[in-house]
């Protein structure tokens, strides 16, 4: 079975992108050979990053760094899902990020975003620059929603049926991506 994690990047009070990561998950889910498991950065309370020495070397020397580490490293692959904040990603997914470099090395990434403004795809041209940097392999096909049609009253979550066939070629290539990285990630 090949791992992904949905990683939820909001973690604002309010916030609607956990409906949006529960909806990933569920047609992950539904994907055949892909286990999924919705990460949301907000459970691990991680401070503006604090580790004395970079990422790149993994030596971390506090428990939330070595939680939040041993939670990225169960997986082969990953779907973000972000907000577009100002045309960027929420600060918190940023720092979320930074706190790791080994456990991210070699894996696929996906992409759905929400916003305002063309559905939040300027967000994922960052991420997409931001996990390259970290040996993240993005996959083409993302998926971007928009607040003022695929939410009623801009808080319900109601994606129309359009979706549905990017959704399922997204984890088709973040599955295919992921196993075929797997001879270049660290034991």
């Amino acid at each position: 079975m090949t791992n992904i994690g949905i990683i939820l990047g909001s973690t604002r009070p309010g916030r609607v992108g956990h409906q949006v990561a529960e909806w990933v998950a569920k047609h992950g889910s539904r994907h055949e050979g892909v286990d999924v498991e919705v990460v949301d950065v907000k459970d691990y309370n991680l401070p503006v990053f604090d580790e004395p020495q970079s990422p790149l070397l993994g030596s971390y020397t506090h428990p939330h760094t070595w939680h939040w580490s041993k939670k990225i490293a169960e997986f082969d692959g990953y779907v973000f899902v972000t907000p577009e904040y100002n045309r960027s990603i929420p600060s918190a997914l940023k720092n979320a990020i930074d706190y790791l470099y080994g456990e991210w090395n070699n894996k696929a990434a996906g992409f759905v975003s929400y916003g305002s403004n063309v559905g939040g795809a300027r967000a994922v041209e960052h991420l997409r620059l931001i996990t390259a940097g970290l040996q993240l392999a993005g996959v083409r096909t993302q998926v971007s929603l928009s607040l003022a049609t695929d939410f009623a009253a801009f808080t319900t979550f109601t994606p129309g049926d359009r979706h549905d066939t990017m959704l399922r070629q997204l984890f088709t290539e973040v599955a295919v991506w992921a196993d075929a990285l797997a001879p270049l990630r660290r034991p």
